[in-house]
């Protein structure tokens, strides 16, 4: 029973790093085929946020030890909700210093809502 247990375990954990490596191929391929700075971070911060932390998640159920797996369930959550964050205040602050959109960008409502807030 026990063996069955970690042949589960095992092919749930390559199954999420399959999944996790997955979404970092794609994040690390956005930041090389995307036109400009924004799509770029755009990019790194939802793909690469989702598969870092699909590995991490990966790892912490490897190890097979309860402490070290809810260590790495927060340092998930913690990603989770930090790196988004961080990636738009990085993208905004960007905008503002003056860094221009790509052509193919359709639409760029943050000055709309600058010169509103001037008024």
């Amino acid at each position: 029973m026990a063996a069955q247990i970690e042949t589960v375990v095992t092919l749930v954990v390559a199954l999420v790093m399959v999944v996790g490596a997955s979404f970092s191929l794609l994040a690390a391929i956005g930041l090389v085929r995307f036109p400009d700075l924004y799509t770029r971070m755009h990019a790194a911060s939802k793909a690469g946020t989702i598969g870092s932390g699909l590995l991490l998640f990966a790892a912490g159920l490897h190890s097979l030890d309860p402490a070290i797996f809810v260590r790495a369930l927060a340092a998930f959550v913690f990603f989770v909700l930090t790196a988004p964050i961080s990636a738009h205040l990085l993208a905004k602050a960007a905008h503002q210093a003056g860094y221009r959109m790509s052509k193919l960008s359709v639409i760029d409502q943050l000055p709309q809502k600058e010169e509103a807030g001037r008024r």
